[in-house]
Protein backbone atom coordinates (compact mmCIF):
# COMPACT_ATOMS: atom_id res chain seq x y z
CA UNK A 1 0.00 0.00 0.00
CA UNK A 2 2.73 2.52 0.97
CA UNK A 3 4.81 1.37 -2.51
CA UNK A 4 1.22 2.53 -4.19
CA UNK A 5 1.05 6.00 -2.13
CA UNK A 6 5.08 7.13 -3.22
CA UNK A 7 3.88 5.98 -6.72
CA UNK A 8 0.75 8.36 -6.67
CA UNK A 9 3.24 10.83 -4.45
CA UNK A 10 5.10 10.99 -7.48
CA UNK A 11 2.54 10.77 -10.20
CA UNK A 12 0.46 13.92 -8.91
CA UNK A 13 3.56 15.78 -8.19
CA UNK A 14 4.38 15.28 -12.27
CA UNK A 15 1.11 16.72 -12.99
CA UNK A 16 0.86 19.69 -10.70
CA UNK A 17 5.07 19.97 -12.24
CA UNK A 18 2.94 20.23 -16.02
CA UNK A 19 0.11 22.27 -15.13
CA UNK A 20 2.97 25.28 -13.61
CA UNK A 21 4.55 24.97 -16.49
CA UNK A 22 1.90 25.77 -18.56
CA UNK A 23 0.83 28.03 -16.33
CA UNK A 24 3.68 30.05 -16.98
CA UNK A 25 3.58 30.21 -20.58
CA UNK A 26 -0.23 31.31 -20.09
CA UNK A 27 0.36 33.88 -17.47
CA UNK A 28 3.06 35.57 -18.68
CA UNK A 29 1.37 35.41 -22.35
CA UNK A 30 -1.76 36.69 -21.21
CA UNK A 31 0.41 39.48 -19.43
CA UNK A 32 1.76 40.83 -22.89
CA UNK A 33 -2.41 40.63 -24.08
CA UNK A 34 -1.68 37.75 -26.00
CA UNK A 35 -4.64 35.72 -27.02
CA UNK A 36 -4.84 32.15 -25.31
CA UNK A 37 -7.75 29.98 -26.74
CA UNK A 38 -7.03 26.95 -24.62
CA UNK A 39 -5.24 25.78 -21.55
CA UNK A 40 -5.55 21.69 -20.72
CA UNK A 41 -3.63 19.27 -18.94
CA UNK A 42 -3.04 15.90 -21.16
CA UNK A 43 -3.28 15.11 -24.49
CA UNK A 44 -5.98 12.55 -26.69
CA UNK A 45 -9.96 13.37 -26.18
CA UNK A 46 -10.83 15.92 -23.61
CA UNK A 47 -12.76 14.60 -20.44
CA UNK A 48 -13.29 17.86 -19.37
CA UNK A 49 -13.50 21.17 -20.07
CA UNK A 50 -14.61 24.86 -19.31
CA UNK A 51 -14.27 28.13 -21.18
CA UNK A 52 -14.00 30.97 -19.31
CA UNK A 53 -13.76 34.22 -21.34
CA UNK A 54 -11.92 33.52 -24.60
CA UNK A 55 -10.19 30.45 -23.10
CA UNK A 56 -11.21 26.65 -22.83
CA UNK A 57 -10.14 25.53 -19.81
CA UNK A 58 -9.59 21.10 -19.32
CA UNK A 59 -8.09 17.90 -19.08
CA UNK A 60 -7.26 15.23 -21.27
CA UNK A 61 -7.42 11.47 -21.44
CA UNK A 62 -3.80 11.18 -21.30
CA UNK A 63 -1.57 12.78 -18.83
CA UNK A 64 1.66 12.93 -20.55
CA UNK A 65 1.92 16.32 -20.64
CA UNK A 66 -0.05 19.66 -21.43
CA UNK A 67 -0.49 22.51 -23.19
CA UNK A 68 -1.27 26.15 -23.90
CA UNK A 69 -2.77 27.56 -27.03
CA UNK A 70 -1.12 30.91 -28.30
CA UNK A 71 -2.76 32.08 -31.17
CA UNK A 72 -0.13 32.88 -33.90
CA UNK A 73 2.74 30.78 -32.18
CA UNK A 74 4.61 30.43 -36.10
CA UNK A 75 4.17 31.69 -39.81
CA UNK A 76 1.89 28.58 -40.44
CA UNK A 77 -1.00 29.48 -38.02
CA UNK A 78 -3.80 30.66 -39.86
CA UNK A 79 -5.26 33.86 -38.23
CA UNK A 80 -8.33 35.88 -38.01
CA UNK A 81 -6.80 39.44 -39.20
CA UNK A 82 -8.78 40.85 -35.90
CA UNK A 83 -6.68 38.90 -34.04
CA UNK A 84 -3.30 39.37 -35.42
CA UNK A 85 -1.99 42.33 -32.93
CA UNK A 86 -2.70 39.98 -30.33
CA UNK A 87 -0.72 36.79 -31.77
CA UNK A 88 2.20 35.78 -30.39
CA UNK A 89 4.53 36.45 -33.38
CA UNK A 90 3.13 39.96 -33.59
CA UNK A 91 5.18 40.28 -30.33
CA UNK A 92 8.25 41.73 -30.14
CA UNK A 93 11.38 39.46 -29.46
CA UNK A 94 11.62 40.40 -25.91
CA UNK A 95 8.00 39.60 -24.92
CA UNK A 96 8.26 36.22 -27.11
CA UNK A 97 11.59 35.27 -25.47
CA UNK A 98 9.95 35.54 -21.63
CA UNK A 99 6.66 33.64 -22.79
CA UNK A 100 9.11 30.37 -23.88
CA UNK A 101 11.23 30.77 -20.99
CA UNK A 102 8.18 31.08 -18.41
CA UNK A 103 7.88 27.04 -18.84
CA UNK A 104 11.34 26.40 -17.51
CA UNK A 105 11.52 29.27 -15.17
CA UNK A 106 8.61 27.48 -13.70
CA UNK A 107 10.18 24.69 -12.75
CA UNK A 108 13.29 26.24 -11.46
CA UNK A 109 11.17 27.66 -9.11
CA UNK A 110 9.53 24.13 -8.05
CA UNK A 111 12.79 22.83 -7.48
CA UNK A 112 14.27 25.86 -6.02
CA UNK A 113 11.17 25.84 -3.34
CA UNK A 114 11.20 22.03 -2.58
CA UNK A 115 15.06 21.65 -1.57
CA UNK A 116 14.59 25.16 0.69
CA UNK A 117 11.80 23.13 2.15
CA UNK A 118 13.47 20.32 3.16
CA UNK A 119 16.32 22.51 4.37
CA UNK A 120 14.13 24.65 6.53
CA UNK A 121 11.36 22.13 7.32
CA UNK A 122 13.38 19.03 7.98
CA UNK A 123 17.09 19.88 7.91
CA UNK A 124 20.00 20.32 6.01
CA UNK A 125 21.60 17.08 4.69
CA UNK A 126 25.34 15.47 3.73
CA UNK A 127 26.78 18.14 6.27
CA UNK A 128 29.87 17.51 8.50
CA UNK A 129 28.09 17.68 11.61
CA UNK A 130 28.85 14.57 13.79
CA UNK A 131 27.31 12.66 16.57
CA UNK A 132 30.47 10.48 18.04
CA UNK A 133 30.79 6.75 18.23
CA UNK A 134 31.76 5.62 21.96
CA UNK A 135 34.07 3.16 20.91
CA UNK A 136 36.06 1.14 17.75
CA UNK A 137 33.71 -1.78 16.70
CA UNK A 138 35.55 -4.89 16.19
CA UNK A 139 33.56 -5.83 13.56
CA UNK A 140 31.22 -3.97 10.88
CA UNK A 141 27.83 -5.19 12.53
CA UNK A 142 28.35 -4.17 15.51
CA UNK A 143 26.20 -2.32 16.87
CA UNK A 144 26.68 -1.78 20.95
CA UNK A 145 30.01 -0.89 22.38
CA UNK A 146 31.10 -4.03 24.99
CA UNK A 147 32.89 -2.87 28.00
CA UNK A 148 36.62 -3.76 27.03
CA UNK A 149 36.31 -1.55 24.01
CA UNK A 150 38.80 0.71 23.47
CA UNK A 151 37.74 4.00 23.33
CA UNK A 152 37.49 6.16 19.70
CA UNK A 153 39.38 8.48 18.69
CA UNK A 154 36.91 11.00 18.92
CA UNK A 155 35.56 10.08 22.03
CA UNK A 156 39.46 10.33 23.22
CA UNK A 157 39.70 14.17 21.41
CA UNK A 158 36.78 15.20 23.08
CA UNK A 159 34.86 15.66 20.33
CA UNK A 160 31.10 16.23 21.05
CA UNK A 161 27.92 15.32 19.12
CA UNK A 162 26.93 18.52 16.99
CA UNK A 163 29.83 19.70 16.61
CA UNK A 164 31.06 20.43 12.87
CA UNK A 165 34.37 19.58 10.70
CA UNK A 166 35.00 21.97 8.98
CA UNK A 167 39.12 20.94 8.10
CA UNK A 168 41.09 18.17 8.22
CA UNK A 169 44.15 18.71 7.37
CA UNK A 170 44.14 21.90 5.98
CA UNK A 171 41.80 20.60 3.61
CA UNK A 172 37.88 22.13 3.95
CA UNK A 173 35.29 20.18 3.89
CA UNK A 174 31.60 21.03 3.36
CA UNK A 175 30.13 17.77 2.71
CA UNK A 176 29.77 14.58 4.31
CA UNK A 177 31.29 12.97 1.11
CA UNK A 178 34.71 14.92 1.50
CA UNK A 179 34.63 14.09 5.31
CA UNK A 180 35.01 10.66 4.91
CA UNK A 181 37.48 10.57 2.00
CA UNK A 182 39.47 12.89 3.68
CA UNK A 183 39.69 10.42 6.68
CA UNK A 184 40.16 7.24 4.72
CA UNK A 185 43.10 8.58 2.54
CA UNK A 186 45.32 8.46 6.13
CA UNK A 187 46.66 5.43 7.25
CA UNK A 188 45.69 4.03 10.64
CA UNK A 189 48.53 5.28 13.65
CA UNK A 190 48.60 9.08 11.34
CA UNK A 191 47.99 12.07 13.71
CA UNK A 192 45.20 14.14 11.54
CA UNK A 193 44.42 17.98 12.53
CA UNK A 194 40.75 18.72 12.59
CA UNK A 195 39.31 21.78 12.44
CA UNK A 196 36.37 21.78 14.20
CA UNK A 197 33.11 24.32 14.91
CA UNK A 198 31.66 24.33 18.36
CA UNK A 199 29.35 26.96 19.33
CA UNK A 200 30.44 29.61 17.49
CA UNK A 201 33.81 29.29 17.34
CA UNK A 202 36.96 27.30 16.02
CA UNK A 203 39.47 25.66 17.27
CA UNK A 204 41.98 22.58 15.85
CA UNK A 205 42.69 19.86 17.39
CA UNK A 206 45.27 16.64 16.48
CA UNK A 207 44.04 13.03 16.45
CA UNK A 208 45.60 9.76 15.95
CA UNK A 209 43.26 7.70 14.09
CA UNK A 210 42.55 4.14 14.90
CA UNK A 211 43.04 1.33 13.25
CA UNK A 212 39.90 -1.41 11.95
CA UNK A 213 40.62 -5.04 12.08
CA UNK A 214 38.12 -5.92 8.98
CA UNK A 215 39.12 -2.67 6.98
CA UNK A 216 41.97 -2.60 5.35
CA UNK A 217 42.14 0.41 3.78
CA UNK A 218 42.04 3.70 6.03
CA UNK A 219 42.17 5.19 9.64
CA UNK A 220 39.16 5.32 12.15
CA UNK A 221 37.94 8.82 13.59
CA UNK A 222 34.75 7.59 15.45
CA UNK A 223 32.11 9.32 14.00
CA UNK A 224 28.78 9.74 12.51
CA UNK A 225 26.88 11.42 10.16
CA UNK A 226 23.70 13.79 11.43
CA UNK A 227 21.22 12.90 8.66
CA UNK A 228 19.33 15.92 9.39
CA UNK A 229 20.57 19.70 10.93
CA UNK A 230 18.29 22.05 11.79
CA UNK A 231 19.74 25.43 9.93
CA UNK A 232 18.32 29.12 10.08
CA UNK A 233 16.42 30.17 7.19
CA UNK A 234 19.09 32.24 5.47
CA UNK A 235 21.22 29.45 6.25
CA UNK A 236 18.67 27.28 4.29
CA UNK A 237 18.67 29.99 1.43
CA UNK A 238 22.19 29.10 1.00
CA UNK A 239 22.17 25.76 1.28
CA UNK A 240 19.36 25.71 -1.64
CA UNK A 241 21.34 27.46 -3.13
CA UNK A 242 24.48 25.57 -3.58
CA UNK A 243 22.27 22.52 -3.96
CA UNK A 244 20.69 23.61 -6.69
CA UNK A 245 23.33 24.10 -8.93
CA UNK A 246 24.99 20.54 -7.82
CA UNK A 247 21.60 19.38 -9.59
CA UNK A 248 22.22 21.77 -12.45
CA UNK A 249 25.03 20.55 -13.19
CA UNK A 250 24.31 16.99 -12.48
CA UNK A 251 21.92 17.32 -14.84
CA UNK A 252 23.91 18.65 -17.31
CA UNK A 253 26.63 16.22 -16.99
CA UNK A 254 23.72 13.19 -17.26
CA UNK A 255 23.08 14.57 -20.79
CA UNK A 256 26.54 14.89 -21.52
CA UNK A 257 27.18 10.95 -20.79
CA UNK A 258 23.56 9.95 -22.11
CA UNK A 259 24.76 8.25 -25.34
CA UNK A 260 27.34 6.07 -23.03
CA UNK A 261 25.07 5.12 -20.91
CA UNK A 262 22.64 3.59 -23.23
CA UNK A 263 24.79 0.31 -23.16
CA UNK A 264 24.53 -0.33 -19.31
CA UNK A 265 20.46 0.03 -19.06
CA UNK A 266 19.99 -3.60 -19.98
CA UNK A 267 23.21 -4.92 -17.97
CA UNK A 268 23.31 -7.31 -14.93
CA UNK A 269 23.24 -4.88 -11.67
CA UNK A 270 22.76 -2.24 -13.83
CA UNK A 271 22.68 0.57 -10.92
CA UNK A 272 25.97 -0.58 -9.57
CA UNK A 273 27.38 -0.76 -13.10
CA UNK A 274 26.68 2.48 -13.86
CA UNK A 275 23.50 2.37 -15.83
CA UNK A 276 21.70 5.40 -13.89
CA UNK A 277 19.99 6.78 -16.11
CA UNK A 278 15.99 6.68 -15.96
CA UNK A 279 12.50 7.38 -17.05
CA UNK A 280 9.48 8.63 -15.18
CA UNK A 281 8.50 5.22 -14.86
CA UNK A 282 11.87 4.63 -12.76
CA UNK A 283 11.93 7.76 -10.77
CA UNK A 284 8.17 6.66 -9.95
CA UNK A 285 9.47 3.13 -9.06
CA UNK A 286 12.23 4.25 -6.79
CA UNK A 287 9.93 6.79 -4.71
CA UNK A 288 7.76 3.80 -4.56
CA UNK A 289 10.56 1.67 -3.27
CA UNK A 290 11.57 4.17 -0.71
CA UNK A 291 8.49 4.99 0.85
CA UNK A 292 7.19 1.47 1.63
CA UNK A 293 11.27 0.59 3.18
CA UNK A 294 11.21 -0.34 6.22
CA UNK A 295 13.78 1.28 8.76
CA UNK A 296 14.05 4.21 6.96
CA UNK A 297 12.88 7.35 9.30
CA UNK A 298 9.78 9.69 7.75
CA UNK A 299 12.08 12.60 7.44
CA UNK A 300 14.17 10.59 5.65
CA UNK A 301 11.36 9.25 3.27
CA UNK A 302 9.94 13.07 2.57
CA UNK A 303 13.21 14.27 1.69
CA UNK A 304 13.93 11.66 -0.65
CA UNK A 305 10.55 12.30 -2.25
CA UNK A 306 10.50 16.17 -2.38
CA UNK A 307 14.62 16.28 -3.62
CA UNK A 308 13.88 13.83 -6.39
CA UNK A 309 10.77 16.01 -7.26
CA UNK A 310 13.12 19.41 -7.04
CA UNK A 311 15.46 17.37 -9.15
CA UNK A 312 13.26 16.09 -11.93
CA UNK A 313 11.75 19.47 -12.33
CA UNK A 314 14.97 21.57 -12.75
CA UNK A 315 16.31 18.36 -15.23
CA UNK A 316 13.02 19.21 -16.93
CA UNK A 317 13.57 22.76 -17.22
CA UNK A 318 17.36 22.21 -18.53
CA UNK A 319 15.81 19.48 -21.20
CA UNK A 320 13.67 22.41 -22.44
CA UNK A 321 15.79 24.67 -23.28
CA UNK A 322 17.75 22.67 -25.73
CA UNK A 323 17.53 24.29 -28.94
CA UNK A 324 15.82 21.77 -30.80
CA UNK A 325 12.28 22.02 -31.86
CA UNK A 326 9.48 21.62 -30.62
CA UNK A 327 11.02 22.44 -27.09
CA UNK A 328 10.72 25.89 -25.87
CA UNK A 329 14.62 26.14 -26.97
CA UNK A 330 13.97 25.46 -30.15
CA UNK A 331 11.37 28.38 -30.49
CA UNK A 332 13.55 30.67 -28.46
CA UNK A 333 16.56 29.63 -30.74
CA UNK A 334 14.06 31.06 -33.47
CA UNK A 335 12.66 34.12 -31.84
CA UNK A 336 16.78 34.99 -31.34
CA UNK A 337 17.72 33.74 -34.68
CA UNK A 338 15.33 36.13 -36.17
CA UNK A 339 15.99 39.33 -33.77
CA UNK A 340 19.71 38.56 -35.32
CA UNK A 341 18.94 38.51 -38.44
CA UNK A 342 16.16 41.32 -38.42
CA UNK A 343 19.09 43.65 -36.61
CA UNK A 344 21.89 43.14 -39.13
CA UNK A 345 19.29 43.85 -42.03
CA UNK A 346 18.78 46.77 -40.18
CA UNK A 347 22.67 47.49 -39.93
CA UNK A 348 23.16 46.42 -43.93
CA UNK A 349 19.85 48.75 -44.75
CA UNK A 350 18.23 46.12 -46.06
CA UNK A 351 14.37 44.94 -46.08
CA UNK A 352 13.56 43.08 -42.92
CA UNK A 353 13.62 39.28 -43.94
CA UNK A 354 10.77 38.51 -41.59
CA UNK A 355 9.85 35.62 -39.52
CA UNK A 356 11.97 31.97 -40.41
CA UNK A 357 9.87 29.46 -42.49
CA UNK A 358 8.89 26.84 -39.96
CA UNK A 359 7.86 24.62 -43.14
CA UNK A 360 11.33 24.31 -43.97
CA UNK A 361 12.26 23.41 -39.94
CA UNK A 362 9.40 20.62 -39.67
CA UNK A 363 11.96 17.56 -41.30
CA UNK A 364 14.19 18.99 -37.87
CA UNK A 365 11.43 18.51 -35.32
CA UNK A 366 10.39 15.38 -36.54
CA UNK A 367 13.92 14.24 -36.38
CA UNK A 368 13.85 14.99 -32.89
CA UNK A 369 10.76 13.62 -32.12
CA UNK A 370 11.80 10.44 -33.31
CA UNK A 371 14.79 10.15 -31.61
CA UNK A 372 13.10 11.13 -28.07
CA UNK A 373 10.40 8.72 -28.53
CA UNK A 374 13.20 5.76 -29.21
CA UNK A 375 15.25 6.86 -26.64
CA UNK A 376 12.10 7.24 -24.25
CA UNK A 377 10.39 3.74 -25.21
CA UNK A 378 14.21 2.35 -24.26
CA UNK A 379 14.67 4.13 -20.87
CA UNK A 380 11.21 2.76 -20.55
CA UNK A 381 11.69 -0.79 -21.34
CA UNK A 382 15.01 -1.03 -18.91
CA UNK A 383 12.78 0.21 -16.24
CA UNK A 384 10.31 -2.19 -16.50
CA UNK A 385 12.56 -5.65 -17.45
CA UNK A 386 15.27 -4.27 -15.93
CA UNK A 387 14.81 -2.02 -12.72
CA UNK A 388 16.83 0.10 -10.92
CA UNK A 389 16.51 -1.57 -7.30
CA UNK A 390 17.03 0.91 -4.24
CA UNK A 391 16.43 -1.17 -1.59
CA UNK A 392 16.78 -4.82 -0.54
Amino acid sequence: MSYLLGVLIFVVALLVSIMLHEAGHFVSAKAFSMKATKFFIGFGNTVWSRTRGETEYGIKALPLGGFVDITGMSNLDAVDPADEPRTFRAKPPWQRSVVLLAGSFMHFVIGFVLIFAVALAIGEQNTTTISVTACVPAKATQVNCPPSAAKSPAVLAGLRNGDKVVAVDGHKVSTWNQLTSQIVAHKPGTSVAFTISRDGRQFTKDITLAPLKWRKKGGFLGVEEVPFVHVSPVTAVQSTASQFGQVVTASVDGLGKLPSEIPKLFSPNRAKNGGGVTSVIGVGEATGQVVSASGVSWQQKAAFVLLVIASVNIFVGLFNLLPFLPLDGGKLAVVIFEWIRSRLARLFRRPDPGPVDMQRLIPLSVGFLFVFVCLGALLIAADIFNPIQLTQ
